[in-house]
């Protein structure tokens, strides 16, 4: 008989995550009671913020306590169904995290349909990080045509959605990646204006060249050196949406040097900047908005994606060091169980 498998998080990690930290068990299957479905995961999503959940610590979210399966995002096929609204065969975005297996409460769990859009987008694309893009571009970007909009990680699962949202806003956009090739197809299938490697000598005079007239809007994911390149050239009144902070997940010290808060305060004030942390759940009230609207550039060509797909569950926590360290090219999932719907 057929095994529950399960990332559970054994303790928690300083730097990088690895097998002592994410340990691989088998486990039963579960079985569902009244109300309950079954599912089986056929894509886990994996997204940067799930290092943060590896963590001790209050956050924006509970994280996840030792022992506990890893969280995350997913679609699954319902196997088995004790609950009125679905039926076997059935697929569904669920939140199962880091297992085979789950037993979930039907109530609330979205059915999907193949017929409008590839299942997997539903954890990309049309999913939270999509979302996040819609929701920290629009509402705390608030682009207006003409403005440069520098995005970093620009081929990921959310700096690729942001840049195309720009550029239908009439921006100028420019991408900021890690590899060549990512600056290549952010251009050629987003359509940015300028791509640039931040790992490039010269990245700072290519940054100077992409925006000649500054930087109005800088939709932060990244920190590190980016960030402080692109804070020599905003504009004044410039907005700047704060969704992630990747560069500095594994740190295990604060960096050394001066300390740069008393001028990057002056800064804010002189330049009389707009920063702002989000999370893309606490602006719910727009999804429906958000649904709409992209489904519909994606119909009509207007946005598009890429999904990085690793086979094989025993593979997760390698693909998940991957993505901390830049390896992914686009939306990063991993195909758990094959697609029913392909």
């Amino acid at each position: 008989m057929e095994q529950n498998q399960q990332y559970i998080l054994a303790s928690r990690p300083s730097g990088m995550p690895d097998e002592d930290h994410l340990a691989l068990k088998d486990s039963p299957i579960p079985k569902p009671e009244e109300g309950q479905v079954l599912l089986k995961t056929i894509y886990l999503s994996l997204d940067p913020y799930m290092r943060g959940r590896m963590n001790a610590g209050a956050s924006y979210a509970r994280g996840v306590e030792i022992g506990e399966v890893m969280t995350g995002g997913t679609v699954s096929e319902v196997v088995e169904s004790r609950f009125e609204g679905l039926q076997q065969g059935d697929i569904v975005l669920s939140h199962s995290g880091w297992q085979r297996y789950d037993v979930a409460a039907g109530e609330g769990l979205r059915k999907l349909d193949p017929a409008e859009a590839p299942v997997s987008t539903a954890v990309g694309v049309l999913g939270m990080p999509g979302f996040t893009a819609y929701v920290g571009l629009l509402d705390l970007g608030l682009p207006k045509t003409g403005e440069t909009v520098v995005v970093s990680a620009a081929s990921g699962a959310v700096g690729q959605v942001v840049g195309q949202i720009a550029k239908l806003k009439g921006c100028r956009v420019v991408g900021v990646a890690g590899a060549d090739d990512k600056c290549r197809h952010v251009v050629n299938t987003y359509g940015f204006d300028a791509c640039i490697n931040y790992k490039d000598d010269d990245f700072e005079t290519q940054l100077d060249r992409a925006c000649p007239d500054g930087i109005d809007i800088y939709f932060e994911n990244v920190g590190g050196k980016v960030f402080d390149a692109v804070m020599k050239r905003v504009n004044d009144f410039a907005r700047i949406p704060v969704c992630g902070r990747i560069a500095h997940y594994n740190q295990t010290s604060l960096p050394e040097g001066a300390d740069r808060l008393i001028p990057f305060m002056g800064k804010v004030l002189i330049k009389r900047l707009t920063i702002r942390g989000f999370i893309q759940s606490d602006h719910l009230e727009r999804h429906s908005d958000f649904l709409k609207d992209m489904a519909a550039w994606i119909r009509e060509g207007k946005v598009q994606y890429q999904e990085d797909i690793v086979d094989g569950f025993e593979n997760t926590l390698s693909a998940f060091q991957g993505l901390l360290e830049g390896r992914n090219r686009g939306k990063m999932l991993v195909r758990v169980a094959d697609d029913p719907t392909l």
